[in-house]
């Protein structure tokens, strides 16, 4: 794609333009250079030819409303040279199409070679006496329909008007003067030819918001605004709704308007030949019934003939299922049907220039695999797992296939292991993964994505459309994270980019560990013993609020709207969710242990869980209820992949607040569930100068009153803070949590034991024993350090790397995975590595413990064989060793899932564990990815000392 500028430069041009990955070439100020468009009681001109088309025309009456909403003066639009008059002039025409912008061709005044027979291109330029009375106009050149469109469009968002100003209701960013600049700009072909959304599962809340503003049917007063933010997101394919709607049935407008607009029409994968799934024959089946099955598709394509459409291809069973009947000898009957009747009804021979795709999803991967011939001017559509993991992409003379490759990918999906519905759930970054994959791999003719309902989506949906529109601008694995800067600035302003996109890449690491959906386990999935974990985790989404509602706070009050829809609801949604999870398994954990606490946690859910009620209710009432149902979607109680029918609380108790005999204060500590007295003794973790979390002590109360107690360490050396302090229940604060800490300068060498004696002012003392292990390393060594047998690694935190063959190298993925980083081999179509000349990453550490059986487990994401013949593989070895290499995903068929596919979907990580043998001292872990597309999360050494969590051990300490 030629395109002028980086979205590096992006940040540097914020003050001049609010497009995301485009040149500037308007300005804002006064006594700005080139061709004043508007100012205050000025409004340009719109100028185009009387045969341009109807969409084109439509769009520029759609600029001339967003100058009047960004300056205060609406435009006019005019067919013709004669009637322009007084006011600045923007010429916009289809080459071919647009006499005036041919006639400016032909002069010499514009040079289109640059896009000329091209796809979907524009440039835009001043041009002095462009036509009769005209001194200087900025003229917009279309390579086709969409070309003109997009460049309308650049110029509406250009000015101030944010692609979501209807859908997420951002506020157009005034303006008192615009100039064009006399920049010559030339944009496109796309990354992507077809790229778009499929709007999907969409009951219950799109539907009932349908039934509430549009009389119950998708009709054309609803898809004219799906089709006007598509294209000024500047994509151009969609599948409709299918559920329970018939598009071109339910109203007859719809189809004629998609195309009027500039719509590619497509459908689902199981809907063949422009037929909605809702219009199908019964039974639905091939073999049995296949007079009426042609019929049905030859009415699909006759209704549909004038139409621009990407044609689906093939057959599935019915209701989306897979077919009891359907053999790859059938399916290739079927596809030969279709383009015979493609061929008969739209008067062509050659099918090279018709849009076809056959949608290679779940069993239907499986006839390809068995050796089903498909014509080659079909597009083969890959499918990811329904949960973001392309199983798939072209190989070997894949490759060349005339009618090329392309995704389905989803950011919502109902189904096994189980649905994802509510609100965003996508991290960035792993789709940015998986893409510029895809990308690389030459998946690069259709790119569409599953939406849900939309209204959730709009962050994912835009970077997914803007990949796929200009990918030269997410060539590195940082681009996720500028791209955020950029669009934060077009919807909120700058002074609150940098903020918005820090939350976004956290809310993309907490949400990539488990899908709301997903939380409903027993027991809780995050461990509330070891690693401080689950509270960790919690807090986590605690400071993102806090920062989400800080940066709300400062906007004025038109953006705070937006600002809630897309950043600040799903942060504080997401996080009251995770609430009535955490301290539902507080309140089990606390039960057990009989802290008064619990009570507090049963009453701490029940409140959260009300204002999970409260937080719908404030979307629902956003500019009059204009987003009324939009959250009606359950989220709360799934027990297997549908959801339940309706919001469920988990379970919480009470406990009696008389004190056990044992004495109304409880000590605990971490890695055991013990409360003494009663319970024994909880052992004390051991503690050394390298121990990355804190040591601590929760003293509580067990019973109803005021206690006090003391901590009191018998080495000097040692200190807790607090060391004393009164518990009350059930007023007043009924638990407090010790923190240790030791001065190592005064520690003796080596092993030892400090006695801390909890005593409360009731009841019985209970004596601690906490181990010190003073240990060190060479003054001279850099790197990671073991602590309790422990060694663990964050991938960005590498020693040193090496490049490997092909070009390739090992880079990080800022914000990927669940703890910190991703690290991958890059580019995505890197050739085959090897130990010996393979790109490889480096990890100094340094151990105390040797273990002839020590285990070394590598976090990965549920990724596929994306090539069958190269399945993805790494190698690590320790210092000069042996390297071990390990095929991570075990072999399957395509149409199946592979052995633990369900568990790393829902967990966000596939766990792999070796062995190998460590000595004591210092060591290097040298790390391989030996094919494109396998990523690492995070690497963990486990020489005896790791407890059970959900994430691993958080990173060692690093000197």
């Amino acid at each position: 794609m030629h395109i002028t500028t980086l979205l590096a430069s992006i940040l540097t041009l914020v003050s001049c333009t609010t497009a995301i990955g485009q040149p500037s070439t308007l300005t804002f100020s006064e006594g700005g250079e080139g061709l004043k468009l508007a100012s205050s009681g000025l409004a340009p001109t719109i100028v185009l030819d009387s045969k341009e088309w109807p969409g084109v025309t439509r769009a520029a009456n759609d600029l001339t409303n967003d100058f009047g909403l960004v300056i205060g003066t609406k435009g006019k639009v005019v067919t013709g040279t004669s009637s322009i008059g007084a006011a600045p002039a923007i010429i916009v025409g289809t080459i071919g199409k647009s006499a005036i912008i041919d006639s400016l061709v032909s002069s010499g005044k514009i040079d289109v070679s640059a896009i000329k027979g091209k796809w979907e291109s524009f440039t835009s330029q001043l041009v002095t006496d462009p036509v009769s009375g005209v001194a200087s106009a900025l003229v917009i050149a279309g390579s086709d329909k969409r070309g003109s469109i997009y460049g309308i469009y650049d110029i509406s968002e250009q000015i101030g008007v944010s692609p979501w100003y209807w859908w997420a209701d951002v506020p157009p960013k005034k303006k008192t003067v615009i100039f064009a600049a006399d920049k010559l700009k030339v944009q496109g072909p796309p990354s992507i030819k077809y790229r778009g959304i499929f709007l999907n599962d969409e009951q219950p809340a799109l539907t009932n918001w349908i039934n509430q503003f549009y009389g119950g049917k998708y009709n054309s007063n609803f898809h004219v605004k799906v089709f006007e933010l598509l294209l000024r997101l500047r994509a151009n394919y969609f599948w409709p709704a299918m559920w329970n709607s018939k598009f071109y049935v339910d109203d007859s407008k719809n189809g004629p308007l998609a195309d009027e607009y500039g719509i590619v029409m497509g459908a689902s994968h199981t809907e063949p030949m422009a037929r909605a799934d809702k219009e199908k024959v019964k039974p639905w089946d091939w073999n049995s019934n296949q007079n009426n099955l042609k019929k049905y598709m030859q009415d699909g394509v006759t209704r549909a003939k004038n139409w621009e459409t990407l044609w689906t291809m093939g057959m599935r069973g019915d209701g989306d299922t897979a077919s009891p009947t359907l053999t790859a000898a059938s399916l290739t009957s079927v596809i030969n049907y279709q383009q015979s009747i493609l061929k008969s009804t739209l008067g062509v021979s050659d099918l090279s220039k018709v849009p076809m795709m056959w949608c290679l999803y779940k069993e239907v991967g499986g006839y390809y695999q068995q050796g089903m011939t498909v014509p080659n001017d079909i597009t083969l559509l890959w499918s990811d797992d329904n949960s973001g993991n392309i199983q798939r992409l072209p190989v070997g003379n894949e490759l060349s296939r005339p009618g090329n490759a392309g995704v389905y990918y989803h950011f919502d999906y109902v189904g096994d292991p189980r649905n994802y519905k509510w609100i965003n759930s996508i991290q960035l970054t792993k789709t940015w993964e998986q893409m510029h994959l895809a990308h690389d791999k030459n998946a690069t003719n259709i790119w569409i994505v599953n939406v849900g309902d939309l209204k959730p989506l709009e962050i994912p949906i835009s970077h997914f459309l803007d990949m796929a529109y200009d990918m030269t601008q997410f060539k590195t694995p940082d681009s996720t994270g500028t791209w955020l800067k950029a669009w934060a600035t077009r919807e909120f302003g700058a002074e609150v980019a940098d903020t918005t996109a820090d939350i976004m890449t956290q809310y993309g690491k907490l949400i990539i560990r488990r899908k709301y959906e997903w939380l409903n386990t027993n027991p809780y999935v995050l461990s509330t013993t070891n690693y401080d974990e689950a509270e960790s985790h919690y807090q986590e989404w605690v400071s993102m609020v806090d920062k989400a509602q800080s940066a709300y706070d400062s906007l004025d009050s038109a953006t705070q709207i937006s600002f809630f829809e897309m950043v600040l609801h799903p942060a504080l949604a997401g996080k009251t969710v995770q609430e009535v999870y955490y301290k539902a398994a507080l309140n089990t954990f606390y039960a057990k242990q009989k802290r008064m606490s619990a009570n507090t946690m049963a009453t701490e859910v029940r409140n959260a869980y009300s204002q999970d009620q409260a937080i719908a209710k404030r979307y629902h009432s956003l500019l009059n209820g204009k987003w009324n149902h939009m959250m009606d979607q359950v989220h709360f109680g799934y027990t297997y992949w549908q959801d339940p029918g309706s919001n469920s609380m988990p379970g919480v108790q009470t406990i009696s607040t008389n004190a056990p005999s044992t004495g109304p204060v409880g000590v605990s500590v971490q890695g055991s569930a013990n409360s003494a007295p009663g319970d024994a003794t909880p052992p004390m973790l051991s503690l050394d100068p390298y121990t990355p979390e804190n040591r601590t002590i929760d003293v509580y109360a067990r019973g109803q009153g005021t206690f006090q107690f003391s901590i009191t360490p018998d080495k000097t050396y040692v200190t807790v803070t607090p060391s004393s302090g009164t518990l009350s229940y059930p007023s007043g604060v009924s638990d407090i949590k010790a923190v240790i800490d030791v001065d190592w300068s005064a520690v003796p060498a080596g092993k030892s034991t400090v006695s801390i004696v909890v005593k409360p002012s009731t009841g019985n003392s209970v004596t601690l024993s906490l181990p010190l292990n003073k240990n060190s390393v060479p003054e001279d060594f850099k790197g990671h350090v073991e602590s309790n047998g422990v060694v663990s690694f964050e991938m960005a935190h590498y020693t040193s790397k090496l490049p490997g063959t092909g070009g390739a190298s090992m880079e990080v993925i800022p914000g990927y995975g669940r703890t910190h980083s991703g690290l991958t081999l890059m580019p995505g179509n890197a050739p085959s590595q090897s130990t010996s000349s393979g790109a490889k990453v480096s990890f100094d550490f340094y151990t105390f413990t040797s273990s002839s059986s020590a285990k070394v487990t590598v976090y990965l994401p549920p990724s596929f064989n994306i090539n069958p013949s190269a399945p993805l593989k790494y190698a690590f070895s320790i210092d000069s060793g042996a390297a071990t290499s390990v095929q991570p995903i075990p072999g399957y068929n395509l149409g199946s899932m592979p052995s633990g596919w369900s568990d790393s979907v829902v967990n966000g990580a596939k766990v792999v564990t070796s062995t190998t043998n460590i000595s004591a001292g210092k060591h290097t872990l040298n790390l391989w990815a030996l094919e494109p597309g396998t990523v690492f999360q995070k690497v963990v050494i486990d020489l005896g000392g790791v407890k059970q969590s959900y994430l691993g051990p958080p990173e060692s300490v690093m000197v």
